[in-house]
């Protein structure tokens, strides 16, 4: 995605006129949950002035000398708590958890993780609850992936249907929404090439540590610049509504 990634992070890419990754906030918000800790890398300073400047950037306000702005309108605000921390700009996904959670000063038995391109409209409660319900250490979204070319349907030479980029049913992939208990920190390292998706989840499975919560409704991945459009295309035609509770 060099068009739009060149000059930020892939997380605040424009969906619907608002970053990704704010889509991403709002549907954990809906389900109640409402602490985040941002991991930055990659032109962090950039998230970071959004974030100073998103309540007022929402409404008209004052600027007086050495003052503090003054907001002058009353445009609602997410009642959100967010860190943002750095956690190397070279680091890969398992490095940005272990460290996040080091920096972490509260008490919690269970946090959730995403990845900040994806979007869907999974029951994230249900999820939760299916995770603490099990009593595993790990809890990953499966869910069916969407084939990336049309397929043909034949009969002999004879073509019997054709489907347009058709959702597999018959496969799982990570889709991106996990749930851990903190004892998953033993299986992370805070070196900047611990990739989650490689030893951490491969010795939790080993262990026979995790469970897969299947999600066969929408799901979409912001690989591409076509992905892109095609997001925004349904969001502007409202065919999907992923803040939109079960």
């Amino acid at each position: 995605m060099k068009e739009e990634t060149e000059f930020m992070p892939k997380p605040m890419v424009l969906v619907g006129g608002e970053p990704i990754l704010i889509h991403i906030m709002k549907s954990y918000a809906l389900h109640g949950f409402t602490n985040f800790v941002l991991c930055l890398g990659f032109k962090s300073d950039y998230v970071k002035k959004y974030f100073l400047t998103r309540r007022y950037l929402a409404n008209d306000f004052l600027i007086d000398g050495d003052c503090e702005p003054e907001i002058l309108s009353s445009a609602p605000t997410d009642k959100w708590t967010i860190r943002l921390i750095d956690t190397g700009e070279d680091s890969m996904t398992g490095c940005r958890i272990a460290r996040a959670i080091d920096r972490y000063d509260q008490d919690y038995e269970n946090f959730g993780v995403t990845y900040g391109d994806g979007l869907c409209d999974v029951d994230i409660s249900s999820e939760y609850q299916f995770h603490c319900d099990h009593g595993s250490i790990g809890t990953i979204m499966g869910v069916n992936p969407v084939s990336r070319f049309g397929q043909i349907d034949a009969d002999g030479n004879t073509v019997q249907k054709f489907m347009e980029k058709p959702v597999l049913n018959d496969d799982w992939i990570n889709g991106g929404y996990f749930f851990f208990k903190k004892e998953f920190r033993s299986y992370l390292s805070d070196e900047s090439t611990c990739v989650l998706e490689r030893e951490p989840l491969m010795s939790l499975t080993d262990d026979r540590y995790l469970r897969v919560y299947r999600h066969s409704g929408f799901w979409r991945c912001m690989d591409t610049q076509r992905d892109k459009e095609e997001l925004d295309g349904m969001f502007a035609e409202g065919k999907i509504n992923w803040f939109e509770k079960k």
